[in-house]
């Protein structure tokens, strides 16, 4: 290992930048050994592939070009044989013959005959390339022989030097294997354990082993519920893996492959199993992109350390947030005012992080919209202060009494607020959120793991390190976890042992990728399809200041107006038409509905189908209020709505029916906003149907717990027990 590499592949050097760390080490890869299967050489009918293999040869090519090393070793000789033989036998076929067929051939014939058509396809493609290819034909027999080993070397490496392609096969046709499927050496018994040895005996630096699949699966790759693994650790895949069955045209199958690789990587050589169906797999495995299944003898250390890692920083965080709840709720408010003190006393220094991260966001060519929320602009560290001395004035939530009842005499239950444990938050963009964020976990006695993108990486690590200065030792500063890499989310999401709820904030395929890979309770909303519904009784002035807010405050926000509902009545009135015409002075592009209206230039689109920007809207007409009720439960994304009007019992029923997190009557959807709502700060917004709904502030972090006060009671059968159920005053 570590010749150094090759000096000329400059796109691969780029690409490594963006590389996973655990494939680091293909930047110094300089000799490739590829195993082609049978699978990916031929069609199930034993024709050879030839889309597939011309790919293979072109990236060989390319590879050769740049300087690396490349041996092939390459399966399919017995099918293409079997094809070819099958052909012959039937034209030379009388009709006798041909109304019972009798198709079985010796595979020593079949591998005779298939390898040299092989090799002379292979030829004809590298030549084509302006690629010289040899053959290479080895038995298990060959390396009994102490010397083989040396020649076997010295042939290849001058090869290598001279930019030729050797091209290894077992030789079948003389093999002394009496069954195909039988290790009689110990030696090799296919093409995947030649492989292996060869990747040994040659001083590879790498093996790629490409098959009909992505890589290796928890189970057969037709079961959805089987997940690719992309680093394979024998202590911990070994005993869990469930093999499907084998491809039908080669010998070993994925059982084969994960014995050869493990075997491979015991001795040094990393192995890469990845699918030889995609035109550019090879290459994509040289940028050290996470793709197929990884063998390395090193995995097992990096598991353990990853796993470690993660595992320490949750478990420290719980057992933070236990001494932090501890504390009196005075402690914990002097906390929050110690933040809110030290930011302020940092400004200049998080405005000096944040400005790198901002320039760096510019320079990289990002979009204006996520610079601006990258941004924190003058005045933002003093309201973020002001937000938390806010939080801290709060009632204590923690051990707050909700109910007591009296159960029997001198027997009192009580239901009582406490916190969740710990919480991991990922959010994007928005490095204010951090301090929001960690305000209502300490004023809900939560430990809390942070995940922010990797945009304000600077000043997400500057408003950390300001946060857990000022906590007391008697906490610990490890109650506030960073997370800085974007591995280590994975495997906080297999901790549901020790994290109790994650809340994602960002967009819709960050919420829905959580939501598949964990089974920790997920917080959060995926869209932001809000409505506004003027109803034919509104104050069409009213209406007009509400819905320009709703879209024109701040477009981009997930509480901001999608589609505008409109009462049919108000179709072509002087009001509704005033409406467009400052949307649009605005700049907001409007779709019309189903019901067509002059002023609505543009095509219309179906507004629950359109992918919003956030300056679209869409118009849509509606018979009444229930019309409006059943397409917001029907096409909304359960996040804000609001209708406009004058009449009470319209309003009542929009209240009451639209089943939505928030649901607003005259009043702006903008507001739907944890600070606005007087909850201090918010954590995200959630539209799930578990225990909180709406902008999240403290009451979201927190659970439920019984308490029982007794003086000796016992049930025996309910014996003797007189229960009373009756209210208690809270204490």
């Amino acid at each position: 290992m570590g010749r150094g590499g090759i000096g000329g592949a400059a796109a691969m050097a780029m690409a490594m930048e963006t590389a996973d760390p655990a494939r680091a080490f293909v930047k110094d890869v300089k000799r490739i050994i590829i195993k082609v299967g049978t699978a990916v050489v031929t069609g199930m009918n034993g024709r050879l592939a030839m889309g597939r293999l011309g790919s293979l040869c072109e990236q060989v090519k390319q590879l050769n070009f740049q300087g690396y090393e490349v041996i092939l070793v390459t399966s399919g000789a017995v099918g293409v044989g079997r094809q070819r033989l099958q052909y012959r036998k039937l034209i030379h076929s009388s009709f006798a013959d041909l109304q019972n067929p009798q198709m079985n051939f010796d595979g020593k014939a079949c591998a005779a005959v298939g390898q040299s058509v092989l090799m002379a396809i292979y030829d004809t493609l590298f030549s084509q390339l302006d690629v010289t290819s040899s053959q290479l034909l080895v038995t298990d027999r060959d390396f009994k022989d102490p010397s083989f080993g040396d020649q076997l070397r010295e042939t290849v490496f001058s090869l290598l030097d001279l930019k030729v392609v050797p091209l290894f096969n077992e030789n079948d046709a003389i093999s002394t294997r009496r069954q195909p499927y039988e290790d009689s050496s110990g030696i090799f018994w296919d093409n995947d354990s030649l492989a292996a040895l060869l990747a040994a005996e040659l001083n590879a630096d790498l093996l790629i082993m490409l098959s009909d699949v992505e890589g290796l699966y928890s189970g057969p790759p037709s079961d959805p519920q089987s997940k690719i693994i992309h680093t394979y650790v024998n202590e911990k895949h070994g005993k869990l893996i469930s093999f499907g069955e084998k491809s039908s045209v080669g010998r070993g199958g994925m059982q084969a492959k994960v014995s050869a690789a493990a075997n491979a990587a015991s001795k040094g050589v990393p192995v890469v199993i990845a699918s030889g169906f995609a035109t550019d797999s090879i290459i994509t495995v040289l940028k050290g992109e996470k793709i197929g299944t990884l063998f390395h003898n090193e995995a097992n250390l990096w598991a353990c350390s990853k796993e470690a890692t993660a595992r320490e920083m949750a478990v420290a965080a719980r057992d933070c947030s236990r001494r932090l709840q501890k504390l009196s709720s005075e402690e914990r408010k002097q906390i929050l005012l110690d933040i809110a003190d030290a930011l302020e006393a940092n400004e200049d220094a998080i405005r000096s992080e944040n400005d790198a991260d901002v320039e760096a966001a510019q320079v990289a060519g990002y979009e204006k919209s996520l610079v601006a929320r990258m941004t924190l602009k003058p005045g933002k560290i003093t309201n973020l202060a002001r937000s938390i001395r806010k939080t801290a004035d709060m009632e204590d939530p923690i051990s707050h009494t909700l109910k007591r009842t009296e159960v029997a005499k001198d027997l009192v239950f009580e239901k009582a607020y406490c916190p969740l444990g710990v919480l991991l938050i990922i959010f994007e963009s928005r490095p204010d959120a951090l301090v929001q964020i960690a305000s209502l976990a300490i004023r809900s006695g939560n430990g809390l793991l942070l995940k922010g993108g990797k945009e304000v990486m600077r000043s997400n690590a500057i408003l950390h390190k300001v946060i857990t200065g000022v906590i007391p030792d008697t906490v610990g500063k490890k109650l506030i976890g960073l997370v800085t890499s974007k591995e280590e989310i994975a495997d906080l999401l297999a901790l549901d042992d020790v994290i109790d709820l994650v809340i994602p904030r960002g967009s819709k395929s960050l919420v829905s990728q959580i939501k598949a890979t964990t089974k920790i309770p997920v917080l959060g909303h995926a869209d932001g399809i809000c409505h506004v519904y003027i109803d034919k009784s509104a104050d069409m002035d009213m209406a007009k200041r509400i819905v320009l807010d709703a879209k024109i405050d701040y477009p981009a926000a997930c509480n901001a107006m999608e589609t505008l509902l409109v009462h049919k009545d108000l179709n072509k009135s002087e009001g509704l038409d005033d409406l467009l015409v400052e949307l649009e002075k605005e700049g907001v592009v409007i779709y019309g509905g189903p019901v067509a209206h002059d002023k609505l230039k543009v095509p219309k689109v179906d507004s629950f189908r359109h992918e919003y920007s956030s300056m679209a809207c869409t118009v849509e007409f509606v018979d009444d209020v229930q019309s409006a009720i059943d397409h917001i439960n029907r096409y909304g994304s359960a996040h804000t709505d609001c209708i406009i009007t004058t009449d009470r019992s319209a309003a009542e029923a929009f209240l009451q029916q639209v089943d939505s997190a928030a649901v607003f009557h005259n009043a702006s959807t903008r507001f739907c906003d944890g600070t606005r709502f007087g909850l201090g700060a918010e954590v995200g917004i959630s539209t799930e149907r578990i225990h909180a709904r709406g902008p999240v502030g403290v009451d979201g972090l927190l659970t439920t717990r019984c308490i029982l006060r007794g003086s000796g009671q016992v049930v025996n059968g309910d014996k003797g027990v007189v229960y009373t159920h009756k209210d208690l005053p809270l204490q």
